[in-house]
């Protein structure tokens, strides 16, 4: 039954990926998610349920639209992929439980806000803001998870998120004059990510996005691929540093503390 339910879920994940990929689309061209029905970005030309298949008609259609041949971008198959797998994984480890659909909700909400910074160095405060008010409620139901905070430790979470996003934000500002060196996009980003976690892991979340930041940075510095002039997102870093704190958290402040301890 549990297999049974895993495939259930990844077909599902995959279904709501594809979803996403329109929202991933749509918000930044400022385009209603539900009109015009899918279509081919290039020819316009109306896609038919065959066009739609998550994964399956990208391998079929060789990555091409069927209408134009105009190549489709390779991010579509893989935040399908990405989501139906990620959704059957996340199943299996909190097989059927109100953790469970939190924790596909944030996980599809910071997939967007991650991949929309990618592409366009965005980031919505009317996606963030509402966000931040679920967590807090989502905080205050009678769980007793280990990964949903509990009131008090998600405002205090907020509160750390909140104000180290602010404080690397000041720093980048005054240290670039005012230029776009760090959006404030990434301050609500902090707060989010304080309010979901909690404490201590936002500390670990932040911690994490830092060092995979500092790191990716240099890779992209000396391979050429960015220059120091450039702009590099920082929203899906801290991404990255949420969702594996989230899963993992716990245990990596546990093992910090125990290797630093004096």
């Amino acid at each position: 039954m549990n297999i049974v339910l895993t495939c259930v879920f990844v077909l599902f994940g995959l279904v709501v990926g594809s979803f996403l990929n329109v929202v991933i689309d749509r918000l930044p061209a400022d385009q209603s998610l539900a009109f015009p029905p899918s279509h081919c970005g290039s020819c316009k030309k109306r896609l038919s349920l065959s066009d739609l298949i998550p994964v399956v008609s990208y391998i079929m259609l060789k990555g091409r639209c069927r209408y134009c041949a105009e190549h489709i971008s390779l991010r579509l198959p893989l935040v399908e992929l990405a989501t139906g797998i990620t959704f059957g994984l996340l199943f299996v480890y909190f097989k059927l439980s109100p953790e469970l659909a939190i924790t596909l909700f944030y996980f599809c909400l910071l997939l967007v806000i991650a991949l929309i910074d990618m592409e366009h160095q965005l980031i919505y405060p009317f996606m963030v803001i509402p966000a931040i008010i679920l967590a807090v409620m989502f905080s205050l139901l009678p769980l007793h998870s280990s990964t949903i905070p509990q009131f008090y430790i998600a405002l205090l979470g907020g509160a750390i998120g909140t104000g180290v996003m602010l404080l690397i934000y000041l720093i980048a500002f005054v240290r670039y004059h005012g230029a776009n060196a760090f959006g404030f996009g990434d301050v609500y980003l902090g707060a989010l990510m304080g309010v979901i976690l909690g404490s201590p892991k936002i500390v670990v979340g932040i911690m994490l996005a830092v060092y995979i930041g500092g790191i990716g940075a240099v890779i992209l510095v000396v391979t050429h691929l960015k220059t120091l002039k450039q702009i590099i997102a920082f929203g899906p870093i801290l991404v990255i540093g949420t969702f594996v704190s989230y899963i993992w958290g716990t245990a990596i402040w546990d093992w910090y503390i125990h290797i630093f301890r004096f």
